[in-house]
Parts: structure tokens; C-alpha cells; sequence
């Protein structure tokens, strides 16, 4: 048993993994730094506005993306190594994709943003927040091509260096405006959409040259035939993976809205550690030629994820109970129970990274998401309805952790038995 957590403390990911938590870690400090002094001066109906445009802005971002990330890093991590040339071109081309895309974000949701506001959100001093929620999306759709190129292309401290940068900007901006007695909703989510398009230049520096490929459509027909079903899929996850938070915004106030937020984004540091082990694992798995090959890496992987998200919930209430009486303040003293509820539930969320990224990475065989995705969406949908009217935002966090051990049952029972048939 020694022997064999050495050969998994010393594995490439184990390594690769370091440079990615290590740099979570820093950017969820930061993260951490400028939620709490938002929630903190602003107040809880004002952070409920702010934590509203947030979530619309990756909700927008991340069904705009039309798995374009999930491509990039499944093609440039299959041929960077093999075919530089064509590895660019998926580059080049999945550029193309985000801002044909975002540019229409902007257009069509800057008309209906008024309708959003006042019928589905029963909210219309939403109007003008969702709009800036428009210019991030956008934005957030450029950083994110910079940040899965790096990932695909294996340059884990550059990818920890441009997320750090853009959170360490971000709260010394919030700072100086608290300082100057500037700061106000509007003003923080106009810095929190627009400083990570200085993380989307920062990062063209350490890509390849792949603005200079040429032909990129030739890849075109082999990129969305994969993304077809992943666009699919990253559309109904997205609707699910944020239905919480409107849920809670379209039922209760924007004051219990800015309260569950903050359970929200304490548990999010979870989310956080996935983001940066899938960072390293995605794109080795994509090279696995052999079933013995992916199930030992798996093996050891799942020993990985699990030990971590033990952890993390043992210690995760205790650090959460701090965070929530210490720094957010008794205002806030309501977000603990729905707190540990959607940490237990991302800690689910963890453990299924080595089942996931099998299915999309190994296997190639994203449609069976849609499916899990449709069975999420339905639970947080219809079961989170009703138990957010009658239990408030506490029912809504066990929505989502019902959501969440259906996502990791599923997925998991797919991948043993594809394995089995192998």
C-alpha cells in the first residue's frame, strides 16, 4: 500500500496537479477576498444583485461556448504532439467560433434583457446589471479560450498565473473603490466582467502562433462533430448547474438571494479543485491508445479525488463556520446549513472527475451527459421548486446535492460497465 501511494504522489498529474491546486488555492483566497468585502459593504440585497449578474454571466458564457473548450482541449491536447500544424488550426478556428458567438450574445441579449428582468426574474431593477452581465459573458468567453488552450497545450503555471492575475486585479480595484467610498453594485460588476480581458491578452503571449495557421475550416467537419453532442450537453448543465440561484431569485427576495450566494461561493472552492485537476487530467486521458493504460491511471486518480474530498468536507465546515461568523458577518449567520449541504454535494461532484472525464475524454461519448445533464436539470427543476417554496434557499441546496449523487451514479455505472464490454 506505501508502495503504491509513492507511484501516485510521483506520477506526472500528481505533479501537473500541483501547479493547478496550488494555484486554485491562491485564486480562491482572492476570490474569497472580494466576495467577502462585496457581501460585507454592500449589503445582502445589493450582493444579491451583484451575486445574479454573476451567475447570468457564466450561465450566458458557458451555453455560448458551444463546447468549444471542451474541443480545444480534446483536439490540440490529441495533435499538439503529432500534428502542431493542425493542433493550431483547432486553435485558430475555436477563436473564430467565441467571438462570432459572443457578438451575438450581446446583440440579442441586450433587447431581451428588459423581458428577462420583469417576467422571469420578477425583478426589473435587474435590467441594467443583466446588461453588464452581457459585456462579461463575452469577455468571459475570451478567457476561456485562453485558459483551455493552455490546458490543452500542458502549460499548467502559465494557466495558474493568468487566473491569479485577473482575481488579484479585481479585489485591489474593489479596494481602491471601498477606499475612495466608490464602491457601489454596478461599479463591482462592471470590474469583476471586465478585467479578465487582460488575462485573454496575457495568455495570446504563451499560446503558439496559431493566429498565423491557415485553413482552419479544413478541421471543421472533425470539430463539430464532437461538439455537437458536448454544445448539447453544456447547455442543459449549464441551465441546471445556475437554476438554483434563479430559482432562489425568482421565489424569495434578492436579500435571501445575496444570503444563499454566500453558501454558494464558499462551497465553490470545490468546483475550483475539479476545474484544476480536469486541467491536467483531460488532456492526458485524450492520449491514452490502451484500455490498461486509462484504467490504471484511473485507479489511481479515483484514490486521488476520493482521499481529497474527504478532506475537504471535514475540514470544509470548519473553515466555512469561520468564513461565515468571522469575515461575512452575522448578517450572513442563514448560509451555513445550505453551505455544508452544497459542500457535501460538490464533494460528490469531485469524486465523479475520473468517471467524467473517461466519457469525454476516453470514450469520446459526451451524449450520455445530455442525458445525466436532462435528469439534473429535472431534479433541480421540478424537485427544487418545490422544496425551495416550502423550505426557502436550504431546500433549493438539497435540490442540488439530489442532482449531484444522480450525476455521479449514473456516470459511473456507464463507464465500469463500457469497461466491462471492452
Amino acid at each position: 500500500m506505501e508502495i503504491q501511494v509513492k507511484k501516485i504522489i510521483k506520477t506526472a498529474t500528481i505533479v501537473h496537479s500541483f501547479a493547478t491546486l496550488s494555484g486554485t488555492a491562491i485564486n480562491s483566497i482572492l476570490g474569497l477576498g472580494f466576495y467577502i468585502i462585496l457581501a460585507r459593504f454592500l449589503g445582502a440585497q445589493a450582493f444579491g444583485v451583484f451575486s445574479i449578474s454573476v451567475v447570468t454571466l457564466t450561465l450566458i458564457s458557458d451555453i455560448a461556448s458551444l463546447g468549444t473548450d471542451t474541443g480545444i482541449i480534446n483536439f490540440v491536447g490529441k495533435y499538439i504532439n503529432k500534428d502542431k500544424e493542425k493542433a493550431l488550426k483547432f486553435l485558430k478556428l475555436g477563436l473564430k467560433i467565441k467571438l462570432l458567438v459572443g457578438t451575438l450574445v450581446i446583440i440579442v441579449g441586450w433587447i431581451i434583457a428588459p423581458f428577462v428582468a420583469t417576467y422571469l426574474l420578477a425583478k426589473p431593477e435587474l435590467e441594467f446589471p443583466l446588461r453588464l452581465a452581457l459585456l462579461g459573458a463575452f469577455i468571459a468567453l475570451l478567457f476561456s479560450f485562453a485558459t483551455s488552450s493552455l490546458q490543452a497545450v500542458q502549460k499548467f503555471w502559465i494557466w495558474s498565473a493568468v487566473n491569479i492575475s485577473s482575481n488579484l486585479l479585481r479585489l485591489i480595484i474593489i479596494l481602491t473603490l471601498f477606499s475612495a467610498g466608490l464602491l457601489s453594485v454596478n461599479l463591482s460588476i462592471l470590474t469583476y466582467v471586465t478585467i479578465p480581458l487582460l488575462g485573454f491578452f496575457m495568455s495570446l503571449y504563451f499560446l503558439p502562433p496559431f493566429l498565423k495557421a491557415k485553413n482552419e475550416n479544413s478541421v471543421k467537419n472533425e470539430f463539430f462533430h464532437y461538439n455537437k453532442w458536448v454544445a448539447v450537453f453544456i447547455l442543459v448543465a449549464a441551465i441546471s448547474g445556475r437554476l438554483d440561484t434563479f430559482l432562489v431569485t425568482r421565489i424569495l427576495t434578492l436579500k435571501d438571494v445575496g444570503i444563499y450566494s454566500v453558501a454558494v461561493t464558499l462551497s465553490s472552492i470545490v468546483p475550483q479543485i475539479v476545474s484544476a485537476i480536469a486541467t491536467v487530467v483531460a488532456p492526458k486521458i485524450a492520449g491514452f491508445d490502451t484500455k490498461e493504460k486509462v484504467i490504471l491511471y484511473l485507479k489511481k486518480l479515483q484514490i486521488f479525488v476520493t482521499s481529497l474530498s474527504i478532506l475537504g468536507i471535514l475540514s470544509g465546515i470548519l473553515v466555512g463556520y469561520i468564513f461565515i461568523t468571522r469575515f461575512y458577518g452575522k448578517n450572513y449567520l442563514d448560509s451555513f446549513v445550505p453551505f455544508v449541504i452544497l459542500l457535501i454535494a460538490q464533494a460528490l461532484f469531485l469524486i465523479s472527475i475520473p468517471a467524467h472525464t473517461a466519457v469525454f475524454y476516453y470514450f469520446s461519448y459526451p451524449k450520455l451527459f445530455v442525458l445525466v445533464s436532462l435528469v439534473n436539470l429535472s431534479i433541480i427543476g421540478i424537485g427544487g421548486w418545490f422544496l425551495t417554496s416550502n423550505f426557502g434557499f436550504i431546500g433549493t441546496a438539497m435540490a442540488v446535492l439530489i442532482g449531484n449523487i444522480s450525476n455521479f451514479v449514473i456516470s459511473a455505472i456507464w463507464v465500469i460497465s463500457r469497461f466491462r464490454k471492452q
